[in-house]
């Protein structure tokens, strides 16, 4: 199923986003790249807070890469109504859409290669949340805020 996927990074992702972001194109997905537009140093939570102001609004997935992927799921997950998933394994990137909802991948450059980082890639935007008690439980984020 092609889906809408806003897709960033900072510049120690941006060689791996610009893969994905062909890749997933060729795949029949409509993928919009927000940047940045090369690999100049530049901060990761400008380019996190525009992918999930995307996501939110347009109801879609994203994805968001950084050098571990750790600094860009910490960003996104401050945002409301955001579940980012750092994701190493294809059990992750299916468990995280199944059971969590998760609507924005947070990839690794430095850690994930560009063959394994394209196979979560798609099998996250491929996979879908099952719903029934899993959303009982992410309907506790919001109601408690998880403090």
């Amino acid at each position: 199923m092609a889906r809408k996927v806003f897709v960033g990074s900072d510049h120690a992702g941006f060689a791996l986003k610009q893969s994905i972001v062909d890749s997933l194109r060729n795949a029949g997905h409509d993928v919009e790249d927000l940047g940045p537009e090369s690999a100049v140093s530049c901060d990761y939570p400008h380019y996190a807070q525009k992918v999930c102001d995307r996501v939110l609004a347009e109801e879609a997935l994203g994805i968001l890469i950084c050098g571990t992927g750790i600094g860009m799921s910490m960003a996104a997950n401050r945002i409301p109504g955001i579940r980012a998933a750092l994701c190493t394994c294809e059990f992750h990137a299916r468990a995280t859409r199944q059971h969590n909802n998760a609507n924005v991948l947070c990839l690794g450059e430095r850690v994930t290669g560009p063959g394994v980082a394209l196979e979560l890639a798609r099998l996250f935007l491929d996979t879908d949340f099952e719903g029934g008690r899993h959303q009982r439980r992410i309907d506790l984020f919001d109601l408690n805020g998880c403090r």
